[in-house]
């Protein structure tokens, strides 16, 4: 494991004194994937989640993102006075389980338009860890097209939405979602 960026802090984006905020953070680490893998680890700092200078829905995309890049997941939070929605975020066995996957693939960015992104991270089971990301100030639709995602777009795949923990049912080709201002949809494929 070794660092690939600097010290993070509570902020959403940019630079703030000698540290970088939270999507800046996933700038840097998101072009080395390539290097990360079983037995060395991409570590793009420890997780702010809880500690006050982000919203719910920014945390939650932190983690997912954490999650996605195979980041170490290192709490650096008061754990012994977390709330209720901090210790839900943090404590996602679904998220988390995308984070530990013993295929070992940093999940990377596959489409990005404007403030919109889609990150994909092959799974051990066959399976795809998929986030839409809006980096954005407004709600907005964003799609992914299995084609992005190296799959065939004939393939019927099976949908898990990870933090709703439901079952969305199966699509083929594509699947999309309203996403929230700094938020992520976060969902799981299968076969």
């Amino acid at each position: 494991m070794w660092r690939t960026t600097g010290d993070i802090t509570d902020k959403w984006k940019g630079k703030h004194s000698y540290s970088w905020g939270v999507s800046s953070i996933v700038d840097m680490n998101e072009p080395l994937w390539p290097y990360a893998g079983p037995g060395h680890w991409n570590d793009p700092d420890m997780l702010e989640v809880g500690n006050g200078g982000l919203t719910d829905e920014e945390y939650r995309s932190h983690f997912s993102l954490w999650a996605m890049m195979a980041s170490p997941l290192i709490a650096g939070n008061d754990v012994a006075a977390m709330s209720q929605a901090t210790r839900d975020i943090l404590l996602n066995r679904e998220v988390i389980a995308v984070d530990q996957d013993p295929l070992g693939v940093q999940g990377h960015r596959v489409r990005r338009d404007g403030d919109l992104e889609v990150w994909s991270k092959p799974l051990a089971d066959g399976g795809r860890a998929v986030t839409l990301w809006n980096r954005g100030e407004t709600r907005a639709r964003i799609t992914a097209e299995w084609a992005a995602l190296g799959l065939p777009a004939s393939v019927k795949l099976k949908v898990r939405d990870l933090w709703a923990h439901r079952d969305l049912g199966s699509s083929s080709r594509q699947f999309a979602s309203q996403v929230a201002p700094h938020g992520v949809t976060m969902i799981r494929l299968k076969p």
